[in-house]
């Protein structure tokens, strides 16, 4: 870089969030990315954890702390907050009796689920000024909240299986009629999901009207709407989308890689924690079914306005080879064994390209935007 100054990257992880544990490997990885060529040449970073209590803490400790959860009760921790006031441009850091300013450049939210990939997060950095990657506002809050980016994909013609919502009012008052009309619009097993929740959280497969109330006790628990969908005999299938829709021509998928889930379907401890389930890319479909898949993870991106990256989940239909889009997930997962940055790399980007490139889009996107 020569004398060119470097960037301050503030790097967010953790968060008050079922996911995490998650968000903080996520982050361990980046920081370590951060820390090659190309990176380390171009970018300074600044950590930013935020306890489950919800507790902001700026940490300069090692990443392997980050990952196991021991980085709260390391010496460099200091409490800070992100500013809301543009003319701070970046952190309010509390160091002894001072508060002192740790300005900012751009910030990689890796927060997962819930209070970080809800658009919550992206409100503020919105407020502050402050570039960040990934999707804006709208397209986060939309992603997370199934029945909202179902209904439209159905108004774009995304083809995805069929679902209906409801609310916590209509699950506690009228419990019977809603199963009426789960019934009536769907053939069991059905899937019971919560509207908004981290990935794979509170997901149920019921095969019969007795098995629903449990399924939507457990929705319920993570948010008060809850999404019912038909079971889709298929393989599950990922792209990974990159790009800004300001500039459509610059917006790509990757082809499909495949899921071979280690439960009966892809749970969050499975694609998380345990490590039992296994990835196959590309993904076993013929030419023309890749090609399908890949097309209509394009489109779902664009239609739903995603900005940045997000990861599209498909099923393939076995019976039919219907593809199916199933959901887009705005901040995926950046573990060792997350599909999409093993998506990215097949496409000839390593970690550290890829963490540059899409640092690169949050400095391009348009402010206020997305």
């Amino acid at each position: 870089m020569g004398n060119e100054k470097k960037l301050r990257v503030g790097l967010f992880f953790g968060s008050i969030s079922s996911e995490h544990e998650v968000s903080r490997v996520s982050a361990a990885a980046w920081a370590d990315a951060l820390a090659q060529p190309p990176c380390c040449d171009r970018y300074e970073v600044v950590l930013v954890g935020i306890t489950k209590a919800g507790r902001w803490l700026c940490y300069d400790g090692p990443t392997d702390a980050m990952r196991d959860g021991s980085w709260e009760q390391h010496p460099s921790c200091r409490p800070c907050v992100l500013s809301p006031d543009r003319t701070d441009h970046g952190l309010l850091l509390q160091d002894g009796g001072t508060t002192r300013v740790i300005p900012l450049d751009v910030v990689a939210p890796l927060l997962h689920g819930k209070n970080g990939e809800d658009g919550t997060f992206q409100g503020l950095c919105e407020m502050a000024g402050i570039p960040y990657v990934g999707c804006g506002v709208l397209a986060s809050a939309v992603c997370m909240d199934k029945a909202v980016a179902n209904t439209l994909m159905d108004a774009a013609g995304v083809p995805h299986c069929r679902w209906l919502a409801a609310t916590r009012a209509e699950l506690e008052t009228a419990p019977g009629t809603v199963a009426d009309r789960i019934e009536a619009a769907l053939s069991y097993p059905v899937f019971v999901k919560p509207a908004n929740a981290g990935s794979s959280v509170g997901i149920s497969k019921v095969q019969d009207r007795a098995g629903l109330r449990a399924a939507i006790d457990t929705a319920l628990a993570e948010d008060d709407k809850v999404v019912f969908e038909e079971f889709i005999d298929g393989q599950e299938v990922e792209c990974a989308a990159i790009g800004n829709p300001d500039d459509p021509g610059s917006v790509s998928a990757t082809r499909p890689g495949e899921i071979l889930a280690g439960a009966e379907f892809y749970t969050y401890d499975d694609k998380y924690k345990n490590g039992v389930s296994q990835t196959l890319i590309p993904a076993r479909l013929s030419e023309e079914k890749l090609d399908e898949v890949q097309d209509n993870a394009r489109r779902a991106y664009l239609a739903l306005g995603c900005a940045g990256l997000a990861r599209c989940d498909f099923f393939v239909e076995r019976s039919t080879g219907r593809v199916l889009c199933n959901e887009l997930n705005t901040m995926p997962g950046f573990t060792a064994i997350s599909m999409y940055p093993k998506l990215m790399e097949h496409e000839g980007l390593s970690f550290p390209v890829l963490v540059d490139r899409l640092i690169g889009l949050a400095l391009r996107k348009r402010k206020g935007a997305y």
